[in-house]
């Protein structure tokens, strides 16, 4: 079990994963935006990450499309290890699309959910999973996030569990 998850508020009674738990013994750091991300989103995400990933930052996100997505393949592209954190059970990856770079997360970090195997991606899952995004990192770097996304619901889980918040505002 993650140690920095144990300081959270309300951290889950258990966690499936696959992957190497090991990994969370390096620093880490959250990183999350929209799933309709812009060229100049992609582009910060493809910079910073990279630049985290070779400093052996841990990379964390949601797997979601958009920026969550660049920032999982920036990590892996950079040779850094990475974690998914699911909204879903760890055998239904959501979006479908994403099946092929959850396969590639595990073999240079993990995939995590506290939800049983065969939970679909359900509406009420994604806030309980962007809080374990955020009970999992040091900090969390938002990027370009409208004011009623998830990127900003993982900010306020950080903001309350004390941890670092920074942002990357639109171009």
């Amino acid at each position: 079990y993650p140690k920095l998850l144990l300081q959270i508020h309300n951290p889950p009674l258990l966690l499936y994963y696959q992957g190497n738990l090991e990994i969370f013994n390096q620093p880490s750091i959250a990183v999350v935006g929209p799933r309709q991300a812009s060229f100049y989103g992609n582009q910060v995400v493809k910079k910073i990450v990279s630049e985290l990933a070779q400093a052996d930052f841990l990379i964390i996100s949601g797997l979601a499309l958009g920026i969550d997505t660049e920032a999982h393949e920036t990590t892996l592209q950079a040779n850094g290890k990475t974690v998914a954190i699911l909204g879903t059970g760890l055998d239904l990856i959501y979006p479908s699309t994403n099946r092929n770079l959850a396969q590639e997360i595990i073999k240079k970090g993990c995939l995590i959910s506290e939800f049983l195997p065969g939970t679909p991606p359900l509406k009420n899952n994604f806030p309980r999973r962007n809080r374990l995004i955020a009970g999992l990192a040091q900090a969390t770097l938002v990027i370009e996030a409208s004011e009623k996304s998830g990127a900003l619901i993982t900010a306020r889980f950080a903001l309350a569990e004390n941890r670092e918040v920074m942002a990357i505002p639109g171009s």
